[in-house]
């Protein structure tokens, strides 16, 4: 965790982030640097600590507390426990914004139509078919789906996906032995060209 050091006379601050593509001026209200290092250095480490039970980004959400500290119109009385009760707060409410995705995301994970319809599989096993697909490279796996279960032309799918037809032939190839290879298919004949 970086937290920066400093020591200028004026009450405002200028930080240069990354390549100096962004600048942050924040005015010093009731906080000074002095303070400000000194909270930081003391209690930084164990405040990411503290955080780290309710959230997977602690550093994060210790960063935002003393952001918090720094824009105050009136210095908190106390400090210290004045940014464990910020970083408990912020790292709870990541953990429910968490939940919250990690919940939305799996809902919809659930109702996504499967790879297959059963029309489609003509011998094949959905799930073990659908896992050797997604081990592919995305290269690989959308020239397949497109060749195979679409019906497109190599033309067609070079002009899809931005290549040229030999390009994606390459790829039906390569990704067609891999895809046998990881189902444990022999290969009956080469693969067309048309």
């Amino acid at each position: 965790m970086t937290f920066y050091r400093f020591h200028l006379p004026v009450e405002t601050i200028f930080e240069r982030k990354g390549a100096g593509r962004h600048l942050i001026l924040i005015a010093m209200a009731s906080v000074g640097p002095e303070l400000l290092e000194r909270l930081t250095k003391e209690h930084a480490a164990a405040l990411v600590l503290y955080a780290r039970q309710w959230c997977g980004t602690p550093e994060d959400v210790v960063q935002e507390a003393f952001l918090k500290l720094v824009v105050q119109k009136t210095a908190p009385e106390n400090p210290v426990p004045w940014l464990y009760k910020v970083v408990r707060n912020g790292a709870l409410a990541v953990n429910r914004a968490e939940r919250r995705r990690r919940h939305h995301e799996t809902k919809a994970a659930s109702r996504a139509s499967a790879w297959f319809v059963n029309d489609d599989l003509a011998g094949l096993d959905a799930e073990a078919t659908s896992a050797a697909l997604r081990s592919l490279p995305p290269e690989q796996s959308e020239v397949l789906v497109a060749r195979i279960w679409g019906g497109l032309t190599f033309e067609q799918i070079g002009t899809a996906v931005g290549c040229s037809a030999a390009t994606a032939y390459r790829a039906y190839v390569a990704g067609l032995s891999a895809l046998r290879q990881k189902m444990g298919v022999s290969c009956p004949n080469r693969p067309t060209t048309n």
